[in-house]
């Protein structure tokens, strides 16, 4: 098979043919791209690992708000949420700190709140930038949109989100469709500035756990479906493709994900319940592209050189199979994890030499 760009590898690969390779995506921690960087000093990562996706975004116009001297909060997002730098040992993470919809109890609270604006951001470049990209595989949006478990438990609590939803509670509700309406305007307005060459949409929302779904079938058709749908909806009414990000076990979830129209399921796990790479190719693998399935759980930080080149040939030459396999880990390479062991695996799909 004659060699393809990463265009032409994507539209192959999606339309659920065989492509020369399997489109490769690559997601890391900062640490662990330190870690990387200096195995290959001045040299671009995502050409090194041979990576066919690029990402644009848009710049906030808007300062966001800035923590008051002496605060432990580290950072404000645009929600007003603040954070704080939690250490884990071998790595930083932003945990939420200041949570301003935790005691939200009306309606009038909930529309007295300055939310962010869409006007906020800078569209005016984002049609060049894509054009600059060329024929790597451009990538609008991100895993925080909607996001609507995780990114408003930061600013309410995940217990008290996961009640708000399952009682239809009117000020959590109302909390959810704010951060969903932003964000598909967001989107509407990233794709009309985009003017058509936006490749794929990319979405999240983590529906799962290591045991199961995060919520039944019967209230994800109730409260996620609607609101999902029209962010898949437009996606394709703008020519894309649409990628969700989604943590944990699906497998329940994914027939519907197939009906509502979704092509990407980005970030799969292959270690929760149900989550069996094989059997999920048997069943959904002809309509809807997977994308992760190399285990940043145990096999890249926790096996050997062998394990690694094993998951990868398997995923690349039995998933991959017919296309609808996008090579990828299956969340963000955590700060443990052996540089040579990541590397192992991507020389099976890029076929060159990298340790």
């Amino acid at each position: 098979m004659s060699w393809m760009s990463p265009k032409e590898r994507f539209a192959t690969c999606v339309a659920h043919k065989q492509p020369d390779r399997p489109p490769i995506q690559f997601y890391t921690t900062p640490e662990f791209e330190a870690k990387l960087q200096e195995r290959f000093p001045g040299q671009n990562l995502l050409e090194v690992l041979e990576v066919d996706f690029r990402t644009v975004g848009v710049p906030r116009k808007k300062p966001l708000r800035q923590p008051e001297p002496g605060s432990p909060v580290a950072y404000y997002d645009e929600w007003g949420i603040g954070y704080i730098r939690q250490s884990y040992g071998f790595g930083e993470y932003l945990e939420a700190y200041e949570l301003p919809f935790a005691n939200m109890h009306t309606l009038k609270e909930v529309e007295e709140y300055p939310w962010p604006s869409v006007d906020d951001y800078d569209f005016s470049h984002l049609k060049e930038d894509c054009k600059a990209i060329g024929d790597y595989v451009v990538c609008f949006g991100h895993a925080g949109i909607p996001d609507i478990i995780n990114g408003v438990s930061r600013g309410r609590g995940m217990e008290q989100v996961l009640i708000d939803i399952l009682t239809e509670d009117e000020v959590g509700v109302a909390i959810i469709d704010h951060r969903v309406e932003f964000y598909y305007e967001f989107v509407k307005r990233g794709l009309e500035a985009a003017d058509g060459l936006v490749d794929v949409l990319c979405l999240g929302e983590d529906l799962g756990n290591q045991l199961g779904p995060m919520v039944s079938p019967e209230v994800f058709d109730r409260f996620f479906r609607p609101r999902l749908q029209k962010f898949y909806d437009l996606g394709h009414q703008y020519g894309c493709k649409v990628m969700m990000h989604s943590c944990g076990s699906t497998r329940k979830l994914q027939p519907r994900f197939v009906e509502m129209g979704l092509d990407i399921l980005d970030a799969m796990q292959p270690e929760p319940a149900g989550m069996n790479p094989e059997e999920i190719k048997r069943e959904v693998g002809d309509k809807l592209t997977l994308c992760g399935l190399i285990s940043t759980q145990k096999t890249l930080p926790f096996g050997t050189i062998e394990d690694c080149i094993a998951e990868a040939k398997h995923r690349v030459e039995v998933i991959g199979k017919d296309g609808g396999y996008i090579f990828a880990p299956s969340h963000c390479i955590q700060p443990n994890t052996p540089v040579d062991n990541v590397l192992a695996a991507y020389e099976v799909v890029t076929g060159k030499k990298l340790r």
